[in-house]
């Protein structure tokens, strides 16, 4: 019980820190109500005594510092009540929405004798925490006080897990999530912790002239509890993870083998698959099915994953929800809105069989037109021919080519902001010609554009080997050598004088 001990006291701390921190502010005015009652009451400067002026400029100082601190007291206090502590952005689970994963967790609650979660929300990350509900200004008073219940949390639990652990994994992982309930539940704690957040959210916040001084009242007061909120957030961890020791260990330690995985899924998924999309203006609606498929996929490539497949043939934890595909499409539309700036026209939903036509095809042809845009062409609807374009690099215009399309790019993100963020150099070079080989390919007939779970896309040609293709393209660019790039071009079947298509 070491560790509950810890934190209380490091709580107390907190408190007894806020506790100097009011009676500083109420030092100045007790001591001018006890100058002016002594004046009052001939006690202290009486009227007529030699000692009377020396008392009443006296009573005067101090009565002026006691107006200032009220003053900044007053300022500090309003700029409390007004702080809102940030708030990490979820999609809220009602319990219609997913009654068996709420008598999950009330069950797991029960066995670990703590306090059940008020509600339950997913979050597009892979991360579980409690999240304490936020109360409106106005009507903390009912909670803000050492002995006061504070409200249950709300379980915030990473998307990924939910689709990619099997329900057994998934309790045993949010065992010591679930177990910090105990510690929310704990008025000292409850009160430390939300005077801490509170202090980080005013001072977050930009004043000028005299409420300036908050951020200054507002930093000493962080810095001087920052060591004990450490140390209590540190000893709540302790002290849940000894809650959750008894509770699936064995199934606990498996589950966090998966979380490593799952990261490195999620993390692909978004960047490779989702993040083209999301340029383009699309959302995938279902991201979390489609880190399945990556780390499904990732099992039959990849040995150091062997026997991941195995564990598929169990319950999937989504199966908790009521309709997981719709649960899907809300946390991956807000993946979207938090991770890609939105377009001006609107997010528009994807769906993963459209991806090669919407995505894939469309992105190279769009990269295609930037590269015919640098090369000086103004035509509309066919791009440049690949027999120029291949002779000006082996001419060795690969330098000013590179400097005209960098220009294009930047030019074209002024304008459309979801674009690929400005790179400069041959490798944006390399990278639009590769889409523009693509795109004669596909309009050969002899390839199609294709999505790959753990790469994003992909073209798909039988006719050559894919995997010779970015070997030629670069040699292409970094030394003026189009022989090997000409030879592909030639086993896939496309003609280098025929001009590549802009539209789809």
């Amino acid at each position: 019980m070491a560790a509950v001990d810890t934190a209380r006291a490091r709580a107390q701390a907190v408190l007894r820190l806020r506790g100097r921190a009011v009676a500083t502010a109420a030092l100045p005015a007790a001591c001018a109500a006890v100058l002016l009652a002594g004046r009052f009451t001939g006690h202290i400067g009486a009227p007529g005594s030699p000692d009377a002026p020396l008392w009443d400029g006296v009573r005067w100082a101090v009565c002026a510092v006691a107006a200032l601190t009220l003053a900044l007291a007053a300022l500090v206090g309003r700029a409390h009540r007004r702080a809102v502590p940030p708030v990490i952005p979820a999609v809220p689970l009602a319990r219609a929405d997913a009654p068996e994963l709420y008598r999950l967790i009330e069950e797991l609650a029960e066995r670990l004798d703590v306090p059940a979660p008020a509600a339950i929300a997913l979050t597009p990350d892979c991360d579980s925490w409690l999240e304490e509900p936020h109360r409106p200004p106005g009507r903390r008073t009912g909670a803000t006080g050492r002995g006061a219940a504070p409200a249950a949390p709300v379980l915030v639990i990473g998307s990924p897990f939910l689709w990619w652990m099997r329900a057994g994994e998934l309790c045993a992982l949010l065992a010591p999530v679930v177990a910090g309930g105990a510690a929310a539940a704990d008025p000292d704690i409850a009160a430390a912790r939300r005077w801490v957040r509170t202090l980080d959210a005013s001072l977050g916040e930009r004043r000028r002239g005299p409420a300036a001084l908050v951020g200054l009242v507002d930093r000493r007061l962080l810095g001087a509890c920052r060591e004990h909120s450490a140390e209590l957030e540190h000893a709540v961890a302790a002290w849940s993870s000894e809650q959750a020791r008894a509770v699936d260990y064995g199934p606990r330690i498996a589950a966090q083998a998966q979380v490593g995985l799952a990261y490195a899924g999620w993390d692909r998924l978004l960047t490779r698959v989702a993040l083209p999309a999301w340029r383009l203006g699309l959302h995938p609606a279902h991201l979390n099915a489609g880190v399945v498929s990556a780390l499904t996929e990732l099992s039959r490539r990849d040995r150091l994953a062997d026997g991941y497949e195995n564990r598929l043939g169990d319950r999937p934890a989504c199966d908790l929800l009521e309709e997981p595909g719709l649960v899907d499409t809300r946390v991956s539309r807000l993946a979207a809105e938090l991770l890609h700036e939105e377009p001006a026209e609107g997010w528009q939903q994807l769906d993963w069989e459209d991806y090669p036509r919407l995505v894939v095809d469309r992105g190279w042809r769009a990269q295609a037109a930037a590269l015919q845009a640098a090369l000086g062409d103004d035509r509309v609807h066919t791009g440049p021919a690949l027999d120029r374009l291949l002779a000006r690099l082996a001419a060795g215009e690969a330098e000013e080519l590179a400097a005209a399309l960098a220009g294009q790019v930047a030019r074209a993100a002024e304008v459309a902001p979801p674009l690929p963020p400005v790179r400069s150099g041959r490798d944006l070079l390399v990278e639009h010609l590769t889409a523009t080989v693509c795109c004669a390919a596909v309009d050969a007939g002899t390839a199609a554009p294709g999505l790959d779970w753990l790469d994003g896309p992909v073209l798909l040609c039988a006719a050559a080997p894919r995997g010779e293709l970015a070997p030629a393209v670069a040699m292409a660019v970094e030394d003026g050598q189009d022989g090997p790039l000409r030879g592909w071009l030639e086993r896939a079947g496309i003609r280098v004088e025929r001009p590549v298509r802009l539209s789809g």
